[in-house]
């Protein structure tokens, strides 16, 4: 890249700093320092700021940079992300949203842990949350990673590690310093910048074929070296059952695992009713929607205009696919208008990076916080000394996350967030729908459901195709993989369900059935609700 798309993007990333910076002060100085201030910032937010919030926690550089780098690498298989993403919302419209709003305060864990024994419960469910959230962390940072490489020419490793290590910095100190109050307003800022940014290149694509879709179709068939088996199902997925056996799992982890990520559940508690969280995730339908639509058009368009080898020859995994589409369609490198839309659009995938980090690593530090430190201390425990626990975890999240992120730094991004969503559906959508709607559920059941489906999720991860035996796995010199599929979802989730059952079955407490009505009365009804 020339020094002036690197100027200008630099201008526009170090901006966007310092307005989120400039929040999380301004924040920190009003705070007051309680947990519910710190976890849902004292649940003042308006449906529409928190439908806002949502859709950019949600949309994430998975979404932005890794779903239209795999559409432009695999055509029709590309899209399967695009419609999980977004057909997981309906189940949490439907079976979540309301329900969590009433029996939680903060965590997953308080909605299971309003009917069982605390202690056990909340070890499980926030060992589990932890999980999840450093495995989506490291997707964010290799995003980052990929994003300043091509801006910085593409090939220093340097500038990368550097920048996963800048981005871990960065997303502690907005939570510790502004909880989820800076963290909101952040992610409602680069909703805006976000789809703006992609609306800004669906229509210049689409004026590129004269809003021909068609001929933006063949185009990328033609464009990709695969012709009409680019749009059609299989490029990716329908080599051999493998694949296809791949394909289920990952569709099915997509759907059910919106349900169970930490991040997104500790949303609902922003807001002051259920009737608010159910009309937050309705505004935020509406902004994903769009934007996963908006995704299948620029995935195809980086096919089109680029060709499909231009995409993989500068990354691999085809992360940098829209900042060149953006580079392209603005006049060609050089250019006047090719530098202003490659800077535009990479400071608004770094913005989106950087919000998505700060909402997770919220969510994980007070899942360590709230679920793990005061149960181990629960006589002791005090609200400020909670919130202090917290902020010291997202230190140490960060350090997690930076160190994974530099290993994992050559895998697709869409992909790693298909693993979180894997452990996320396999280990807290069980426990979560169990407790909500299962009269007999017991302690021994809920840790059982948590445990029976996160240790064999990251097990089957370990031993699959990701880790070792590949050119493109983690180790690539090294073959233990015993497990045939990249993701774990088809095997673990059912395991985890299967778990929680077996552990009710053979549990010799007695279910208590008055909690479970008082659970059920303030689920539905609202009533006793914090």
């Amino acid at each position: 890249m020339s020094g002036d798309h690197q100027t200008l993007a630099l201008l526009l990333f170090s901006a966007f700093i310092a307005v989120t910076l400039g929040i999380t002060t301004w924040v920190s100085r009003n705070r007051h320092g309680s947990a519910e201030e710190f976890y849902a910032g004292g649940r003042l937010f308006s449906p529409l700021e928190n439908g806002f919030a949502i859709a950019g926690d949600y949309m994430s550089a998975a979404s932005f940079l890794g779903i239209s780098g795999l559409i432009a690498l695999y055509g029709y298989d590309g899209m399967l992300y695009s419609v999980g993403f977004l057909v997981a919302w309906l189940v949490v419209l439907l079976l979540v949203a309301e329900l969590v709003r009433n029996c939680g305060r903060f965590t997953l864990a308080d909605v299971v842990a309003s009917r069982m024994s605390e202690r056990p419960v909340r070890i499980a469910t926030g060992t589990s949350s932890v999980t999840v959230s450093v495995l989506y962390l490291v997707a964010q940072m290799v995003g980052a990673g990929s994003l300043v490489a091509l801006l910085l020419g593409g090939t220093s490793e340097a500038a990368r590690s550097w920048t996963v290590i800048g981005v871990g910095a960065l997303m502690v100190i907005y939570v510790s310093l502004g909880g989820m109050r800076a963290t909101t307003w952040i992610q409602i800022v680069k909703a805006v910048l976000l789809m703006a940014g992609a609306i800004a290149m669906t229509v210049l694509v689409l004026a590129r074929f004269h809003g021909d879709v068609n001929q933006l179709l063949y185009s990328a068939a033609e464009r990709s070296g695969h012709g009409k088996d680019f749009l059609s199902p299989g490029l990716k997925y329908g080599g051999d059952w493998t694949a296809r056996f791949d394909f289920m799992s990952l569709g099915l982890a997509l759907v059910l695992g919106t349900a169970g990520l930490p991040h997104i559940l500790s949303r609902f508690y922003t807001v002051p009713t259920a009737r608010a969280a159910r009309r937050s995730v309705v505004w935020s339908i509406g902004l994903i929607g769009s934007f996963y639509l908006m995704t299948i058009v620029l995935g195809f368009g980086a096919a089109a205009v680029l060709g499909s080898d231009e995409v993989r020859k500068s990354n691999a995994a085809g992360n940098t696919a829209v900042p060149l589409l953006a580079l392209d369609l603005g006049g060609g490198a050089g250019s006047t208008g090719g530098t202003v839309l490659f800077a535009v659009v990479a400071a608004v995938a770094f913005a989106t990076i950087l919000a998505v980090v700060a909402g997770i690593t919220l969510a994980s530090s007070a899942s360590v916080a709230h679920d793990l430190y005061a149960s181990l201390k629960r006589r002791h425990a005090k609200q400020h000394s909670e919130v202090a626990v917290a902020r010291v975890a997202a230190a140490g999240i960060g350090v997690a996350a930076i160190a994974l992120g530099l290993l994992a730094r050559d895998l697709n991004v869409a992909f790693l967030v298909g693993l979180a969503f894997a452990v996320a559906a396999s280990a807290n959508l069980p426990v979560l729908l169990y407790s909500l709607f299962w009269r007999n559920f017991t302690t021994r059941g809920a840790v059982w459901a948590v445990y029976g489906g996160l240790i064999p999720a990251m097990l089957l991860v370990v031993l699959s195709p990701v880790v070792s035996g590949s050119p493109e796995a983690l180790f690539p010199g090294v073959d233990f993989r015993v497990f045939p599929l990249q993701n774990p979802g088809l095997v673990s989730i059912p395991l985890g369900f299967l778990a929680g059952w077996i552990g009710t079955a053979t549990s010799t407490e007695p279910p208590d059935e008055a909690k479970h009505a008082e659970t059920e009365v303030r689920a539905l009804t609202g009533a006793g609700a914090v």
